[in-house]
């Protein structure tokens, strides 16, 4: 059960009025009210990454689950997890992103973001021996927008756990994201 009140959207205000006629009737949302036009930023930064980067949509997905899955983020891993089934990932897939890097069902690129992503959540400045390999593959576009999605999931989680949003009744909404099949 949250810890405050769901804020009521219909006082939402300017900025944060208008992002509400666009977003889902998500718990997320409706908890983020109370930031005012912080909502605006917010999902607009949410929506850059998981709809306008070159990072492939597969391997941000796994980043996403694993960020909320080392933060023991459950709404987090809910949601991201049926956008990982939207995009094609397997069950087996999915498991894998919980059980970590060493998983079998990965192949080496997603087990190189997973490496990556254990390493900038454990010690925020990636070590060479993930950050090379990371770049090398990637490159360095693909590997900053990786980062970027890493901290602002991290951030989201955090958000989530602090005011313990709860997973809607009924499942989860659709969200538009890149690559997904709706």
């Amino acid at each position: 059960m949250a810890r405050i009140p769901y804020f009521d959207i219909s006082q939402a205000t300017g900025r944060a009025a208008k992002a509400y006629a666009k977003l889902p009737a998500l718990n997320i949302f409706r908890m983020l009210g109370h930031s005012g036009e912080l909502i605006d930023g917010f999902t607009r930064m949410g929506t850059q990454i998981l709809n306008f980067t070159s990072l492939d949509p597969v391997l941000r997905e796994i980043a996403i689950v694993r960020v909320g899955v080392l933060s023991k983020a459950r709404y987090e891993v809910y949601q991201h997890e049926a956008i990982s089934r939207r995009l094609g990932m397997s069950d087996a897939l999915i498991a894998g992103i919980h059980e970590g890097p060493g998983a079998a069902v990965f192949d080496a690129d997603q087990r190189l973001v997973m490496a990556y992503v254990d390493d900038v959540v454990a010690n925020v400045r990636a070590g060479d021996a993930t950050f090379l390999p990371a770049r090398e593959r990637l490159g360095d576009k693909a590997l900053q927008e990786l980062t970027i999605a890493i901290g602002y999931y991290m951030m989201v989680s955090r958000f989530l756990e602090t005011f313990d949003v709860d997973i809607e009744e009924g499942g989860p909404r659709r969200v538009s994201v890149s690559g997904a099949k709706d």
